[in-house]
């Protein structure tokens, strides 16, 4: 007994009859696959990846008029869909997107594209020209190796609900029309062609014309002589016939002459067959508001313009001046050095030298830091950092100043690994601040200890606590503010002031908060919290990588040279700890592209890794720098991401990277790559 398929088939499919389980289930699926071809209640557009129409089904057909045959291989939706929509889609999501887009096939299929779901409203043209709404659902077809081979659109005629609606609009519309008691709303009736019809007495109240005064008269009346000028109202009332809806601000003029600031609200007002009946417009005066917003944006500027011109100076004085202390240091470094030595008469007054240049030296770079925090361009690289490493490291710099004043310092120990969302740099800035302080202003053989413990869920709090002389509470109102040392500027302690403005703005920066306990004669307590997260994977094999610190080349004229160039230092650490096992390589590092393409052209590495997402220039645009370059056009570079989507690598490879990794680094991966590029560079260098 045999089965035979007697439904039409989709061209291009192929239905094995047969008895089995297997053979039944195709039956069915190709029995569904025709009833979705041949349905007459929605149309099936599908197209190869240029857009041009390969399957137009029967309800595409009932829908538009065309045969297939008209369609396929001539045409792509686009040629079949309402250019003024196709337009304005293109415009909406080159705004939406922040990447041009051009009017066309592409407008209807971007985001399809990009793998985003696109379901969106558009106006179908028939082959006698007649229109209808429809609603559209876009698919990207694509093969195996998940490039796109073309698009799948299915649309419904939408025309129904779209009666519905503008029915419902109407009624509304009429509706508040008829609230002719509203007095703080100038509601208006247009007729086609932007004559009043209908005048309300809140128009009459906002822009004092009677309604016998202004009925029949072209509402461009109320607009200034520039705007008339420049066929303002025309291009609205254009934009509102094709758009259904539009919203504007401006000056508008009164009876009398005067202006005030008006917001306005236009409205299509069409009948269910869809032909233009009018305009409703809603306006309201907004002349206070708009007086009240001018004065506000006036004085953000003004305020802005001080902080920025504040910032600017700092950060230029902060520069000019660091110029002649490196000279300063720079000679009285080597003096210190000299032979003969010095006298001893001579070393007290070179030592006197540098104490005091490189106290000037940490003042200006803590005056740079803060221009640089209250203008808003400090980057910081927040990421998961193991809190006991940083607490040691503090340990080890701070212990020898407390040592010297007898102050003793303790420290939490920690049984399981504790991690922040920091920027590992600045946690330690903030720290050795905090530190510093509580060793400076303790009492003598002191001490100075540090807790921490979790403050709420998912936070923890890091307290230095002190046993110096305490704060009254008129003076911790004083505390953190820049260069107020709250009396201590006579003392024999030197400070700036800034240290703890900048503590707090750091810790702010990464999303925690600062404070201080004080009680005079018991000491103090300045504490912060960040919050909590897990421990990072940065390692092959489920295995927590190990702290690596940083290479520092030297020049050894027998060692291979890499560069890496990567702004993340979690990143960075653990690419030295690997190169680090290669005893023949050494590891050049920077940390954003304008410093890579100099390494580059100075050291001429055999192998340069790149991060893409750099500051500055991108590592796209570095690798294109090098190219470009005879001296380093022959290096080749791995590109090491985290953008790992095909289309990412894919770009990468096309861009001219000799190998694309991606993050999390696999072990083997890398030393495989690195090996394999080595070997590639040393064929280049023996041409």
């Amino acid at each position: 007994m045999s089965t035979k398929n007697t439904s039409p088939e989709i061209p291009g499919s192929v239905i094995a009859p047969g008895e089995s389980p297997h053979q039944e289930s195709l039956l069915k699926t190709g029995a569904l696959q025709n009833a979705i071809f041949f349905s007459a209640y929605f149309s099936s557009i599908a197209t190869d990846e240029k857009g041009v129409i390969q399957i137009f089904n029967v309800g595409a057909e009932r829908m538009l008029g065309y045969a297939a045959a008209d369609v396929v291989n001539r045409i792509t939706p686009a040629d079949i869909s309402d250019p003024q929509e196709v337009i304005c889609r293109a415009r909406a999501l080159s705004l939406e997107l922040a990447t041009p887009i051009t009017p066309g096939f592409e407008a209807l299929v971007f985001k399809a594209s990009r793998g985003i779901e696109d379901i969106y409203e558009l106006t179908y043209i028939r082959k006698d020209g007649s229109r209808f709404p429809a609603i559209v659902s876009v698919t990207a077809l694509r093969d195996a190796d998940n490039l796109i081979i073309g698009y799948l659109l299915i649309g419904t005629d939408n025309t129904s609900r779209k009666q519905i609606e503008e029915q419902l609009r109407w009624t509304e519309e009429s509706f508040r029309l008829m609230v002719e008691s509203v007095t703080d709303y100038a509601i208006v009736m247009l007729n086609p062609e932007g004559c009043v019809v209908s005048w309300n007495s809140g128009a009459q109240r906002i822009k004092g014309y009677r309604a016998d005064e202004i009925v029949g008269r072209h509402f461009s009346l109320f607009y200034t002589v520039d705007d008339i000028g420049s066929g303002k109202p025309e291009k609205l009332l254009a934009a509102v016939a094709a758009n259904g809806r539009f919203e504007d601000e401006g000056w508008r003029t009164r009876k009398d002459g005067s202006i005030f600031w008006a917001n306005v609200v236009f409205t299509a007002i069409r009948d269910q067959g869809g032909y233009l009946r009018g305009f409703a417009k809603l306006t309201r005066d907004l002349t206070e508001r708009r007086k009240v917003e001018v004065e506000l944006t006036n004085a953000t500027a003004v305020a802005e313009k001080a902080n920025l011109a504040k910032s600017d100076f700092l950060s230029c004085m902060s520069h000019e001046l660091r110029s002649p202390l490196n000279a300063i240091l720079g000679f009285a470094q080597l003096m210190d050095s000299d032979i003969p030595a010095p006298t001893t008469s001579q070393k007290a007054s070179i030592d006197q030298i540098l104490h005091a240049g490189w106290y000037l030296l940490e003042l200006i770079n803590e005056i740079l830091d803060l221009a640089v925090i209250e203008s808003g361009k400090l980057s910081l690289s927040e990421e998961p950092v193991l809190l006991a490493e940083v607490m040691q490291e503090c340990r080890e710099m701070m212990e020898p100043l407390g040592q010297q004043r007898g102050i003793t310092l303790s420290f939490p120990v920690m049984d399981m690994p504790v991690f922040v969302i920091a920027d590992r740099t600045r946690l330690k800035q903030v720290l050795v601040n905090l530190l510093s302080n509580a060793i400076k202003y303790n009492t003598p053989q002191g001490c100075v200890e540090v807790k921490c413990r979790e403050s709420m869920p998912g936070r923890l709090r890091v307290s230095i606590c002190d046993t110096g002389e305490g704060l009254p509470p008129e003076k911790l109102m004083l505390l953190f503010q820049p260069f107020n040392r709250l009396g201590k500027e006579g003392g024999a302690e030197e400070g700036t002031g800034i240290g703890l403005v900048m503590s707090k703005r750091l810790v702010e920066l990464m999303g925690g908060v600062i404070g201080v306990d004080s009680r005079v004669g018991v000491g103090s307590v300045f504490w912060f919290e960040l919050n909590l997260t897990a421990a990072p994977n940065l390692s092959a094999g489920g295995k927590p990588a190990l702290a690596a610190e940083r290479i520092i080349p030297e020049h050894v004229s027998s060692l291979r040279t890499v560069l890496y160039v990567e702004d993340n230092p979690a990143n960075l650490k653990l690419v030295g700890q690997l190169v680090a096992r290669r005893s023949e390589m050494r590891l050049l590092t920077a940390v954003d592209g304008n410093i890579g393409i100099e390494l580059a052209r100075s050291y001429l590495p055999e192998v340069i890794l790149m991060d893409i997402n750099l500051p500055g220039i991108s590592g796209l645009q570095a690798l294109r720098v090098l190219r470009e370059n005879p001296a380093t056009a022959h290096i080749p570079v791995i590109a090491i991401s985290a953008n790992a989507m095909p289309s990412d690598i894919r770009k990468g490879l096309e861009a001219g990277f000799i190998r694309y990794l991606t993050k999390p680094i696999k072990v083997n991966e890398f030393m495989e790559a690195l090996d394999m590029t080595l070997e590639i560079a040393a064929r280049r260098k023996a041409r």
